[in-house]
Order: structure tokens, then sequence, then C-alpha cells
């Protein structure tokens, strides 16, 4: 009888000890075209093992890369892809750099950065100066969900002077909606979720399973 401790590590768990020993078998063989042919055998078998791996792009090739990685690339047979190298598998991936954003106010986002951007190369008008006044609005609405207090709109405006580095400014007189406003809109929009009805089981009666509302 085998036992684990006894057994080689498998290299590949997903293909299972049958495989392995197959492929440590074909290792032994003296014919390069008795393993040769051994080999295509075991790659078939390896992919009805794993059907969904034919959904991947160059699945026969993974296969055969497999093969060479259980057989610790000692495997010398005509195979119909490149062996891959020890130096390929053991390299490591680049490092992906961390995208540098930077956030000035991070409750307000990057997106909205883009739009305050965009709002810049407008022309000076009517049509910039409400776009101006919506930003500014939805900048209030977005410090607010970050922070429920009380906030007065010359933050506000303080705010997308900075993000606008000087170049969007608001009109001394101008108003944005109330804080009141804003909050309630979203606690409106909360209650309107429809909630599930509690259904409250009535006590057996005598004369049927249940008790008819209003009954006595």
């Amino acid at each position: 009888m085998e036992y684990n401790t006894t057994r080689n590590e498998l290299v590949i768990s997903q293909y299972g000890r049958n495989i392995q020993k197959m492929i440590e078998y074909t290792l032994t063989m003296e014919d390069r075209v008795k393993r040769t042919k051994s080999s295509f055998l075991i790659v078939d078998v390896m992919g009805q093992m794993h059907p969904q791996v034919k959904d991947t792009v160059d699945f026969k090739q993974k296969l055969w890369d497999h093969l060479h990685i259980i057989s610790d690339l000692k495997l010398d047979v005509d195979s119909p892809y490149p062996i891959p190298t020890k130096q390929a598998l053991e390299a490591k991936p680049e490092r992906v750099p961390y995208q540098e954003n930077n956030i000035k106010f991070r409750q307000y986002g990057k997106n909205l950065q883009r739009i305050i951007d965009k709002a810049i190369e407008l022309e000076d008008g009517k049509e910039k100066d409400a776009f101006v006044k919506t930003i500014a609005n939805h900048l209030k609405k977005s410090y607010l969900n970050w922070n429920r207090d009380s906030v007065n709109d010359e933050l506000i405006f303080e705010h997308l002077e900075l993000l606008s580095e000087g170049k969007l400014k608001m009109p001394a007189n101008a108003r944005l909606l109330n804080t009141s406003d804003i909050l309630s809109r979203g606690s409106s929009n909360s209650s309107n979720i429809p909630r599930k009805r509690k259904f409250v089981k009535r006590p057996k009666d005598k004369n049927g399973p249940y008790r008819k509302h209003g009954s006595h």
C-alpha cells in the first residue's frame, strides 16, 4: 500500500496522480518515437479531464507546457510547441505601477475633476455659468455624502476654485441648493425602496387550521 508521504509531490495537482505517473513512466522509455506517441496520448487525456480549457486561447500549447512542467522539463520528445525554459517559468512578472492620481479632495473623486477640466475649456457665457453652478451643486452634494454636517456655500466655492486652479469662480451673490433639500432628497430616494411585508402566522382555530381575520 502506498501512502501520500512516500509518493512524489504532485507538480500540478489539477491533473492528479495518475497523469503524473504516466509522464514519469514515459520518461523511462528509451525510444524517442514511443515517448512522443505517449506524450500525445497523455495530452489528449489532460484535455478531456479539463474540457473548459478548450475555451482559452492556445489551450493545446498550455497542455503541452503543463506536460513538460510535470516532467521537470526532462521530457525529450517531438513537441508541436516550443519547450518552456526554467528561466521563463521562474521569471517574475513586471511590477505594475500604481496610478498617480493627484486628487486634491478625495470626497469628490477623479471623475468630477475631469468634468471641471471640461468646463474650463468652454467659452464664457450663460451656458458655462449654468454648467459651473451645476458642478458646484454636485460638489456640495458629494461633500454632504462624505460629511453629513452642514456646509456653507463659501467653502464649496473655495473648493471649486482650488480644483479648477482659479479658472472657475462663482459670483459673490450666487447661492446653491439648501443643505436640507439635498439631504431630504437623499432620504426620500432611500424611502422609495420597497420593503418586504411581514406576514404574521395566526394561531390555530379549533374549527379550522387558521382563524380567519375578523372571525370570532
